[in-house]
């Protein structure tokens, strides 16, 4: 059984798609990011960057004591290698996989991030940062769309690599960008949307959608320093 650490984020989303096609029993412990859950001190025991997603494997493939992991492309790695499914055993493919799963860990996912940050959240309009952040996920999508180009999914066969990117993409319009200037990509979303997988995956999520985001929640958000998440050295 694993403990999933979840919040409905793209990051979160990751790994119910994970388990939902691999099929691996899992129980939901919320994180409620809006009011402050992952500042807990019971959280940053296993996941000290006050992060969600976080698992604990409690039958790790050694047998001994359970295994807690945080990053969401560290756990759908281990999850990778713990079934033996969603990304190929031969070295070329394994290595595809990787460059995409870290090109979404430090390209794609932090980038979005900062177009859905300045674009919706920030408390001024700074056009700068908008057309910054907005044409840098331009210029991704085109780089996912040239490689899915004549593939059903990135690395050939459907991977932990589709899991990781797919979320970030489906808040494609939050994100000021159009489908349909990125065929192949176009085709590559669609594809995974109706994957049985994801549509349980998502659905999983449906019990902690809330209202818009409120300026406490915010604040919450975004205007923690080391000192205040509680990862400040002692004086």
């Amino acid at each position: 059984m694993i403990d999933l650490y979840y919040w409905p984020t793209p990051n979160g989303h990751k790994v119910t798609m994970f388990l939902e096609e691999a099929g691996l029993p899992y129980t939901i412990q919320p994180v409620d990011i809006r009011s402050g859950d992952q500042f807990k001190p019971d959280f940053l025991k296993i996941a000290p960057n006050n992060r969600m997603p976080a698992i604990v494997d409690h039958a790790p493939a050694d047998g001994g004591e359970p295994i807690s992991l945080f990053e969401s492309g560290a756990i759908l790695l281990y999850l990778a290698d713990k079934t033996g499914r969603f990304i190929p055993s031969d070295i070329r493919g394994r290595k595809t996989v990787l460059e995409w799963l870290f090109w979404q860990m430090g390209g794609l996912g932090p980038m979005a991030g900062q177009n859905h940050h300045f674009s919706m959240y920030a408390p001024e309009q700074l056009p700068y940062a908008i057309n910054r952040y907005v044409n840098e996920t331009n210029r991704l999508y085109g780089v996912l769309n040239k490689q899915l180009e004549g593939r059903d999914y990135i690395a050939g066969e459907y991977s932990i690599a589709d899991m990781a990117c797919y979320p970030w993409i489906v808040p494609y319009e939050r994100q000021g960008q159009k489908l349909e200037d990125f065929p192949a990509l176009k085709r590559w979303f669609e594809r995974v949307a109706a994957r049985p997988g994801t549509v349980r995956a998502y659905a999983r999520g449906d019990a902690y959608q809330q209202p818009p985001m409120s300026e406490e929640a915010k604040k919450i958000l975004f205007g923690q320093t080391a000192q205040s998440a509680g990862a400040a050295p002692a004086s």
